[in-house]
């Protein structure tokens, strides 16, 4: 699908903050190390959010193909609406997608040099919409370093009730599961191995301009989505700039290693079209 014709002038002050820096503390790093996630409030400003989160609703609106009733789609089309790669079909998303401020933040976390754009995905729980399983990303990923992490992007202030989503701690460490895909056996599975292993769960609301960072092995999920709002949310997966692609493991990381990754070949560097270098300090 060619490039939407949005138009639409950014505002200098919402540029601003797209090309801004925000601090990542040695606490910060720390509790990522330990935990596999970390929240950060106030990255990016009110009016960043409201503007970009109008934008990416229209391209969710334009591009999602999933029309089915709630009632006749499986649970992870209950789960949300999920629209990938908006930055290859939008320019105006393209800025926010590729936002310096995000980049510099996931190099930084994940303590690397740089890092390359994986892809895009907008995560829309409707009204009604049921759980996210839990589940941890990197099961998709044909990678050979867990040098990964995801920015999760609320578009709204998110309530329990809308399903923000929650982390298990310390589970990055975690062997089990690393063979399961999103499905009501992962949620089963998984919630029994955490509840042996009496892991913490944060499953904490989200203020307005908060971002939150996960590694790639570090399970999560999200609960239904009770309220009568949308739940709008715009992630960006991260990937350290020097990530080689690896042998795929299952038939996912085949599909993502041709959709996502222009089948770069084994052991190479990501570095195909899909794949720019959004941050790095020897830029």
């Amino acid at each position: 699908m060619p490039l939407s014709s949005t138009t639409e002038v950014i505002p200098q002050t919402i540029l601003r903050d797209l090309n801004g820096h925000h601090p990542v503390t040695e606490a910060h790093i720390a509790f990522l190390r330990e935990n596999g996630y970390v929240k950060i409030k106030n990255v990016l400003e009110p009016e960043t959010v409201r503007f970009f989160g109008e934008m990416i609703t229209e391209q969710v609106k334009r591009l999602n193909t999933l029309d089915l009733p709630m009632e006749q789609r499986s649970t992870y089309q209950k789960a949300f609406l999920q629209v990938m790669n908006i930055w290859t079909k939008d320019e105006t998303v393209k800025r926010f997608s590729f936002a310096p401020k995000l980049a510099r933040l996931a190099a930084e976390l994940l303590e690397v040099g740089g890092v390359r754009m994986y892809h895009d995905q907008a995560l829309y729980k409707e009204p009604g919409g049921g759980i996210t399983p839990w589940h941890a990303d990197q099961y998709y990923w044909p990678f050979s370093s867990d040098r990964t992490i995801t920015a999760w992007i609320p578009l709204q202030e998110t309530h329990s009730e809308m399903g923000p989503l929650a982390f298990a701690r310390k589970t990055h460490r975690m062997a089990f599961g690393r063979d399961l895909e999103i499905s009501d056996e992962s949620e089963q599975l998984v919630q029994k191995s955490l509840k042996e292993a009496q892991a913490d769960i944060d499953e904490t609301p989200f203020d307005l301009g908060e971002v939150s960072y996960h590694l790639g092995w570090t399970f999560h999920r999200a609960g239904a989505n009770t309220s009568t709002d949308p739940r709008r949310v715009m992630t960006m997966i991260y990937v350290d700039e020097n990530i080689r692609v690896a042998p795929p493991q299952n038939k996912h990381q085949v599909s993502d290693l041709r959709d996502w990754c222009n089948n770069t070949e084994i052991d190479r560097i990501l570095e195909g079209p899909l794949n720019p270098v959004l941050w790095s300090r020897n830029l």
